[in-house]
C-alpha cells in the first residue's frame, strides 16, 4: 500500500508542472496590453528585471522581427523619467546610423505609466558572447571594435556622449553586427555647460552597475565630463574581449580607483589637476604614491601587440590624452576595415527638445513626451482612447498648452539649431539607369520595383541587378550596378575563403578578410 501511495503522490507530482506550463503563457500575456497584441504576434520572452520585461514579437504590419521592451513605470520619479525620456529622444535622433539600435515605434500603455518600446531585434549582446568563453576569434574583436568607434564617432560628432558604454550595452547578431543601446545617460555636452552650476548629474551619480567601466574623473565625481569618458570605456571593452574577463572589476569605488591605479602609469601632478581638485584629487595622489602603476602592460601580454596598443592610448588617466573616436579609427588595429566614406557624422549638436543641464518634473518629461508622439514620432501609436484610459485624454489635453509654456526663452531655438531631421547628412538620391552603366552591351533598362536590404543599406531591385544608392557607389560607375547571380554565389559558394558582402558595414575585400569558418563558428555559438 505504502508503495501504491507512492506513485500516486509521484504522479501527481508530475502533473503539477504540466498545469503550470499550460497557465504560464496566459500569465505572460496578461502582462502585456491589448493593443500591444494587436500589433505584435509575441513568441517568447527575453528577459525580465526590476525595470521591465522584453520579449521577441513579429509586427503583424510589417513582419517585421522585433524586440518589444516594456519599461514598468517608466515615469516613477523625476530621474527614472529623465532616464526615459532621454532614451527614446536620442535613439530617434541617431535612427540612421547602421551601429545604433534602431527604435521602431512607441506605444504608451493603458495605464498611463508603462511605456512600451519596440527596437529591431538582435540575438544577443557582448557580455553574453565574452561571458561563454572563446567564441570571438581575433578578426571578430577587430570588427566589433570598428563598429563601435563608428557609433560612438557618431554620436560624439552631435556633441553627445553616452556615458554608460558597456558589454551588455553592446547588441550583436550571429553575422557580427553591432549596435550600441541604450541611451538612457546620455548627455548633449552643449547642455552640460549651458546652465551654469547645477552639481552632479544625479541620474549617473545614483547608477553603480556600470563602475567597472568609468572613467577615473567620473569615479571622483569630477563635473569636467567629456568625450574620452566613452572612450575609457570603449577601452574596458577591448580589453575585457581580449582577456575574457573585465580589467578592472573593482568592488566598490575607491577599490576600482586603486585597481585603475595599479594599472596604469603614475600621472603627473599636472594631469591630477586638470581633472579633479579637492578630495577627489587627495585620492588620486594617495593611490599614486602608494601604486608602482603600469601592471596593464603585463595584464595584456597575450594579447596582439596593436590590440594592446589601443587598450593603452584609451585608458589614459588624463581624458585630453585619450585616442578620440575619430583618431582611434586611424589605428592600426582595425585598419583592416577602416575606410572614411563609411563612417558618417552629423552636421549639427543634437540637443533636446527639454532643459537637460537640470532634472524636470515627472509632468513636465510625460507631457513632452507624448505631446511630440501625438503630433506624428516616427512610428509612434497610441491605445484608443477609452472609459478605462481617462488619464490618457487628460494628458493629451495638458500637452497641448504645455508646449507653449514649457520652453523658457533661453531655449527657444537659435538661427543656428536645426531640426533632428536636417542634422542627418543624407545622400542626395540619383537616377542611374542599365543602359548608362552598360551601353556596350544594349541592356534593356528596367524599372526598380522593391527595396533590396543588404550590406546595411536598401539596394535598388533592377531585374538581373541591384543598384547600390549613392552612399556605396565609388568613383568608378562601373561598380554602381551588381549582377544578381553574383551576389547570390557568393551566398551560397562553399569555396569561397572569405565573406565579402560589399560595402557598408559587412565584411568585404576592402576590409579585410574574415573566413568563412569563423563566420560559421560564430553563428553556430550563438543559437
Amino acid at each position: 500500500m505504502s508503495q501504491l501511495q507512492n506513485v500516486k503522490r509521484d504522479e501527481k507530482k508530475k502533473d503539477v508542472p504540466s498545469k503550470v506550463s499550460k497557465k504560464s503563457p496566459n500569465k505572460n500575456m496578461s502582462e502585456i496590453d491589448e493593443h500591444i497584441l494587436k500589433r505584435f504576434d509575441i513568441k517568447k520572452r527575453l528577459g525580465k528585471g526590476a525595470y521591465g520585461i522584453v520579449w521577441k514579437a513579429v509586427d503583424k504590419k510589417t513582419k517585421d522581427v522585433v524586440a518589444i521592451k516594456k519599461i514598468f513605470d517608466a515615469f516613477r520619479n523625476q530621474t527614472d523619467a529623465q532616464r526615459t525620456f532621454r532614451e527614446i529622444i536620442f535613439l530617434q535622433s541617431f535612427r540612421n546610423h547602421p551601429n545604433i539600435v534602431k527604435l521602431h515605434s512607441i506605444h504608451r500603455a493603458l495605464n498611463n505609466r508603462d511605456i512600451y518600446l519596440g527596437f529591431e531585434y538582435m540575438e544577443t549582446d557582448l557580455h553574453n558572447v565574452i561571458k561563454r568563453g572563446n567564441i570571438l576569434q581575433d578578426i571578430h574583436k577587430r570588427y566589433i571594435m570598428y563598429q563601435m568607434l563608428k557609433a560612438t564617432k557618431y554620436i560624439h560628432s552631435g556633441n553627445v556622449i553616452h556615458r554608460d558604454q558597456k558589454p551588455s550595452n553592446v547588441l550583436i547578431d550571429s553575422a557580427c553586427r553591432v549596435k550600441l543601446a541604450d541611451f538612457g545617460l546620455a548627455r548633449s555636452v552643449s547642455s552640460m555647460y549651458s546652465g551654469g552650476e547645477e552639481g552632479a548629474d544625479p541620474c549617473l551619480t545614483d547608477y553603480v552597475a556600470t563602475r567597472w567601466y568609468r572613467a577615473p574623473e567620473i569615479l571622483i565625481a569630477s563635473k569636467n565630463y567629456t568625450k574620452g569618458i566613452d572612450m575609457w570605456s570603449l577601452g574596458c571593452i577591448l580589453g575585457e574581449m581580449l582577456i575574457g574577463k573585465p580589467l578592472f572589476p573593482g568592488t566598490s569605488t575607491v577599490n576600482q580607483i586603486e585597481r585603475i591605479m595599479a594599472a596604469l602609469p603614475r600621472p603627473s601632478s599636472e594631469d591630477i589637476s586638470s581633472v579633479c581638485t579637492g578630495y577627489g584629487s587627495s585620492l588620486i595622489r594617495e593611490q599614486a604614491a602608494s601604486s608602482t602603476g603600469g601592471t596593464l602592460t603585463a595584464i595584456l601580454s597575450c594579447a596582439p601587440r596593436d590590440a594592446s596598443d589601443m587598450v593603452q592610448q584609451l585608458l589614459v588617466f588624463n581624458p585630453a590624452r585619450r585616442l578620440s573616436a575619430e583618431r582611434a579609427l586611424h589605428h592600426e588595429y582595425v585598419s583592416k576595415f577602416h575606410r572614411e566614406k563609411d563612417e558618417p557624422t552629423l552636421m549639427a549638436d543634437v540637443l533636446l527638445p527639454l532643459r537637460d543641464d537640470k532634472q524636470m518634473s515627472v509632468d513636465d518629461y510625460r507631457n513632452k513626451l507624448y505631446s511630440i508622439m501625438a503630433k506624428g514620432f516616427q512610428n509612434s501609436s497610441l491605445p484608443r482612447k477609452t472609459q478605462s484610459s481617462k488619464s490618457q485624454t487628460l494628458t493629451t489635453t495638458k500637452s497641448k498648452s504645455f508646449q507653449e509654456t514649457s520652453d523658457p526663452k533661453i531655449y527657444q531655438k537659435s538661427k543656428h539649431s536645426v531640426s533632428a531631421d536636417q542634422k542627418l547628412r543624407k545622400p542626395k538620391t540619383i537616377e542611374k539607369t542599365l543602359k548608362e552603366y552598360k551601353s556596350d552591351q544594349c541592356i534593356k533598362p528596367m524599372r526598380a520595383t522593391r527595396m533590396f536590404e543588404s550590406r546595411g543599406h536598401d539596394w535598388l531591385d533592377c531585374g538581373d541587378y541591384y543598384q547600390k544608392p549613392i552612399t556605396d557607389m565609388g568613383c568608378n560607375k562601373n561598380e554602381m550596378f551588381v549582377e544578381k547571380k553574383n551576389v547570390q554565389q557568393r551566398r551560397n559558394s562553399t569555396t569561397f575563403s572569405t565573406i565579402s558582402i560589399g560595402d557598408g558595414g559587412f565584411y568585404g575585400e576592402k576590409h579585410g578578410v574574415i573566413t568563412a569558418s569563423a563566420l560559421m563558428d560564430l553563428r553556430t555559438s550563438m543559437r
